[in-house]
C-alpha cells in the first residue's frame, strides 16, 4: 500500500469474536474504503490496520457496534525499550504532529488501560511517566480534552496464564468511539413490544451491517416476528417492511414475555417500536403472509433481506397446508375462514428462502439468516447453497454445548431463468435428523434421568457423611430424607 496511509489500532470487544472480521468487511464495502491488515490475529481485541486517512476510520467508527475505539497509532512493541524507541522516533520524525496535537494550547489525557491484568492507580501513573519525553505542552483537561492519549498493554487472552511481559505495548490518539451505545439505546429491556424470540439488540445491529443496509434501502424480514431485525435496518436509515404467518404475534394479541406483565397494551406493534426510536417515517408495513406460498409480484425488488427463521424450538415451524380437494358444502362465502397449518421442514425452509431470495434480491443485495445445527454434525458442505448466491460470510453462535447457529449472508452474484435453478441438497436428512427432533429428543440425558443422578449423588453423600460419624442439621436431615424418599 502507499506509503501515505496510516496505521490505527482497532479495539474491539471481546464478545461475538466471530463476527468481527464479518462486520469490518462488510463495512468496507458499504463505504467502498480500501483496508490493509497489518495482523492475522483476529482473535485479539487489538487489531492494527492501514487507513488511507481519518476520514476512512472514522466511516467505519460510525456504524461498527463491535468497535469499542479507534486510535491514530503512534507506536507499538513487544517489549517496553522497543515501544519506548519507536514512539520517541515517530515523535521526533512527524514535526506537524507535534505541533498540532502536542501544542500549548492544546488540553490533553493519558488513559492507561490494560487487558487481562489489573493495575493500581499508583502503576498507572508510574507507566505515564516513563513517557516523560513527549513534549505535552498544553494543560491537562480529564473531563474535556482536545486530544486523548491511550497506552495501552495486552497480556494475552488466557486469565488463568497471564505472561510474565505484555504480549504487546500500544500508543495511540483516541479518534473515535464506536456505536456500542447503540446496544443500549435498542434494548429489549425498554422496548415497548417484544416476544419469546426477539432478537438481542447488538445481534440485530451486526446483521444490519452485514446486509449493507444504507440511508433509503428497501429491508425485507419474511419472518418478522416482532420485528426486531427491522428495527435496527430502520435505526441506519433503511425503509422496512416484513411478513409472518402469525397472526397473533403481528397483532400483540399472544401472551406477553415479560413475567411482570399478564396482558398487551393496547398499542404494542411493530410500528410502535420504530416510533418509540424515532424510525416511523420508516415503515412500511407488515403482513400476515404463508411463506412457503409467496404472494410477492415478479418485479417486487429488496435491497436487504434479513432474517431469523423459526427453529421449531420456541417458535413453531408453520405453513398452510395445501388441500387437493374440497367438501361439497362444508362453507359458504360468508363464513370465516382460518386455514390449518401443518409442519415446515427447516431443510425446506431454507431452499424456499434461498430461492426467494435469487428472485427478489437486487444484484449486489444480501441476504442474511441465522441457520441451527448440531455441532458435530456441522461441515461447510451442508450448508445451503444457490447458483446465483455467493456465500460471503459465515459466523457461529454458540447456543448449547451441543448446539450452535451460524450467520450467513449471502450476496446476490447473477440473475438466471427460473428453469436454471439449482439449489442442492442441503442435508440428506430424515425425519430424526431434523434439527427440532434432535434438539428434544435425542438429547444424551433425559430430564428425568438427569434428576435421578442427582438423587443417587445426594444419597451417597448422606451415606458418606453417616460413615464419617457426621451428624447433619434437622432440616438438612429433613430434606435428605426426603430426596431418599423420592429416590426410593
Amino acid at each position: 500500500m502507499s506509503k501515505l496511509w496510516k496505521k490505527y489500532i482497532l479495539w474491539f470487544a471481546q464478545e461475538h469474536v466471530d463476527f468481527r472480521l464479518a462486520e469490518f468487511e462488510s463495512l468496507s464495502k458499504l463505504f467502498g474504503f480500501k483496508f490493509q491488515h497489518l495482523s492475522d490475529q483476529f482473535l485479539k481485541p487489538f487489531w492494527l490496520v492501514e487507513f488511507p486517512n481519518d476520514e476512512t476510520a472514522l466511516q467505519f467508527a460510525s456504524r461498527s457496534v463491535a468497535l469499542r475505539a479507534i486510535f491514530e497509532l503512534y507506536a507499538h512493541g513487544q517489549t517496553l525499550h522497543a515501544f519506548h524507541e519507536r514512539l520517541r522516533n515517530h515523535v521526533e520524525s512527524h514535526p506537524a504532529k507535534v505541533e498540532a496535537h502536542f501544542g500549548a494550547n492544546t488540553s490533553f489525557k493519558i488513559t492507561v488501560e490494560t487487558y487481562n491484568k489489573h493495575f493500581s492507580q499508583r502503576e498507572k501513573i508510574d507507566k505515564i511517566e516513563t513517557m516523560n519525553y513527549l513534549p505535552l505542552s498544553g494543560p491537562v483537561d480529564l473531563k474535556h480534552p482536545k486530544v486523548e492519549w491511550w497506552y495501552i498493554e495486552f497480556w494475552g487472552l488466557d486469565p488463568t496464564a497471564v505472561p510474565p511481559v505484555p504480549d504487546d505495548i500500544l500508543f495511540g490518539r483516541l479518534l473515535a468511539a464506536g456505536q456500542r451505545h447503540l446496544i443500549k439505546d435498542l434494548s429489549l429491556k425498554h422496548r415497548k413490544f417484544i416476544g419469546n424470540t426477539s432478537m438481542d439488540a447488538q445481534l440485530s445491529l451486526l446483521m444490519a451491517n452485514q446486509a449493507l443496509v444504507a440511508p433509503g434501502d428497501l429491508v425485507f424480514d419474511p419472518f418478522v416476528g416482532t420485528g426486531s431485525l427491522l428495527v435496527s435496518a430502520a435505526k441506519f436509515g433503511g425503509y422496512v417492511m416484513g411478513a409472518d404467518i402469525d397472526y397473533m404475534m403481528l397483532h400483540a394479541r399472544c401472551r406477553p414475555s415479560r413475567i411482570t406483565q399478564k396482558v398487551r397494551e393496547k398499542d404494542e406493534s411493530i410500528r410502535s417500536n420504530l416510533k418509540q426510536y424515532g424510525c416511523a417515517d420508516r415503515y412500511m408495513d407488515v403482513v400476515v403472509a404463508d411463506f412457503s406460498n409467496p404472494l410477492w409480484h415478479p418485479r417486487v425488488s429488496f435491497d436487504s433481506i434479513i432474517t431469523d427463521p423459526p427453529y421449531g424450538i420456541r417458535e413453531a415451524t408453520e405453513k398452510v397446508e395445501t388441500k387437493v380437494t374440497v367438501k361439497e358444502g362444508t362453507r359458504n362465502s360468508d363464513m370465516a375462514h382460518y386455514p390449518s397449518t401443518s409442519h415446515y421442514a427447516l431443510q425446506q425452509l431454507y431452499a424456499d428462502l434461498l430461492d426467494f431470495a435469487s428472485k427478489h434480491l437486487r444484484i449486489g443485495g444480501r441476504l442474511v439468516c441465522w441457520l441451527p445445527f448440531h455441532r458435530e454434525d456441522y461441515s461447510e458442505a451442508t450448508l445451503p447453497q444457490h447458483r446465483n448466491l455467493q456465500l460471503v460470510a459465515n459466523s457461529e453462535q454458540l447456543l448449547t454445548g451441543q448446539t450452535a447457529r451460524r450467520l450467513l449472508t449471502y450476496e446476490k452474484c447473477s440473475q438466471t431463468e427460473p428453469s436454471d435453478w439449482s439449489v442442492p441438497p442441503l442435508h440428506v436428512a430424515t425425519p430424526s435428523e431434523d434439527f427440532r427432533d434432535r434438539y428434544f429428543n435425542n438429547c444424551v440425558e433425559s430430564r428425568q434421568d438427569r434428576r435421578m443422578r442427582k438423587a443417587e449423588h445426594r444419597e451417597q453423600g448422606r451415606l458418606e457423611m453417616q460413615r464419617r460419624g457426621k451428624v447433619p442439621s434437622d432440616s438438612r436431615a429433613k430434606k435428605c430424607d426426603l430426596n431418599k424418599s423420592r429416590f426410593d
